[in-house]
């Protein structure tokens, strides 16, 4: 390789980690202020917009704007009901998009095309679109009050009626049915030739081969639910089913203070990245993976 080439593929690495760091830095700016300014006094969150000092908390910094959160918002009971809502959605979620796809790519019976034909066609039908026909239904459902027992009509202001009309997403099915359209039918020809039927094939031979798609799947469903405020908003009118999201309208009507405001902004974000950090190995994996038999 000649010199003059050399050093192109050089700069040409140079030119790409500076980009990398450019965008690096402009997506993390508004965190790194967010996070910062939640250790700050609100004077002094405007008095360092112009300096360094406003991603890193300074000399000025303080717990009083979480201990405030604290004592102005229910932010305990909205990060568990969050939790719940998010976690039971994520866990059940899997299965059944999981299970549907199966269905979809592997299974065969009729109807089987216009079934793909529909979950494909949701994916372009917005949320908002189907909201209120949504509302007026869950309005209507049966369910049984755990305290008493009693049968009660409706299922407004309650924690499942935010998750179970989310447990089956389209884009979810449609993202298992593309890889387990990619694998090979002999694996489960040889499992039935030993007598294993379409649930045994299903739970210990496909989806033990499908762990980045799972992750991607969970992530997609954790990250849709913790920031749902639509639907919330709609259906919970009272604070012991309410979640992060609508807490924090809540809440801003409850406070001027921009540190106070920053503190939750900060409190709520955070379990999103950590969920996000802890699995995003098998993320990219997944993405890589869909690139390349793309």
């Amino acid at each position: 390789m000649s010199r003059s080439a050399e050093g192109a593929r050089v700069a040409g690495r140079l030119l790409h980690v500076a980009l990398m760091v450019l965008a690096g830095v402009v997506f993390a700016y508004p965190m790194l202020f967010m996070f910062a300014a939640g250790f700050k006094p609100s004077e002094t969150i405007f008095a360092d917009l112009g300096s360094p000092t406003a991603l890193i908390p300074d000399a000025s910094w303080t717990l009083d704007n979480y201990r405030a959160m604290f004592e102005k918002g229910s932010i305990g009971s909205y990060l568990f009901n969050s939790g719940v809502v998010s976690l039971v959605t994520v866990v059940a979620g899997i299965f059944i998009n999981s299970a549907a796809a199966f269905a979809l790519a592997k299974l065969k019976w009729r109807g089987q095309g216009l079934a793909l034909a529909l979950v494909i066609g949701l994916l372009i039908v917005p949320f908002e679109v189907l909201a209120i026909p949504l509302l007026l239904i869950v309005s209507k459902l049966p369910w049984i009050d755990i305290a008493t027992g009693a049968v009660v009509v409706g299922w407004l202001d309650t924690l499942h009626v935010q998750f179970m009309p989310f447990l089956a997403n389209a884009f979810c099915v449609f993202l298992f049915y593309q890889f387990f359209k990619d694998v090979p039918d002999e694996l489960l020809e040889a499992a039935r030739m030993d007598g294993a039927g379409a649930l045994t094939i299903y739970l210990r031979v496909v989806l033990p081969v499908c762990k980045p798609v799972i992750v991607t799947a969970a992530i997609i469903l954790f990250l849709g639910m913790w920031n749902q405020y639509l639907w919330p908003v709609m259906t919970v009118h009272t604070s012991q089913a309410r979640t992060v999201m609508v807490g924090l309208q809540q809440f801003y009507g409850r406070t001027t203070q921009w540190g106070e405001i920053m503190a939750y902004a900060s409190l709520i974000t955070l379990p999103v990245l950590l969920f996000f950090l802890a699995f995003q190995k098998h993320f990219i994996r997944s993405v890589v993976g869909a690139g390349i038999k793309g």
